[in-house]
């Protein structure tokens, strides 16, 4: 059970960093920020609930960050493609700000 929270808690934290590396200049500071600091609080999940640091979980951990840094990016380019505005590097002041 807590491999299967750990996935998805790695895939859903990961999203908004995929959507801030879209609109970041390849190899900057934000872009390496948009990368590591979602390994940062993977690792705090994996300390405060006991997960652990096995191997076994590398193989849904790693996955599921890649395709929520994915999913983030295509959110972005769907939103660019589409004219919506405002489009800016945060995609949680982008719902707010369509919402209101």
């Amino acid at each position: 059970m807590n491999i299967l929270l750990l996935t998805i808690f790695a895939f859903i934290i990961n999203i908004p960093f995929g959507y801030w590396r879209s609109n970041v200049r390849k190899y900057s500071l934000q872009f390496f920020l948009t990368i590591h600091i979602p390994v940062i609080l993977i690792i705090l999940y994996r300390i405060f609930s006991g997960t652990g640091f096995e191997i076994m979980t590398l193989y849904f951990t790693v996955p599921s960050f890649f395709l929520g840094q994915l999913t983030g990016s295509k959110i972005y380019a769907l939103r660019k493609n589409n004219g919506a505005k405002p489009l800016s590097s945060c995609l949680v002041m982008d719902v707010i700000r369509i919402n209101k």
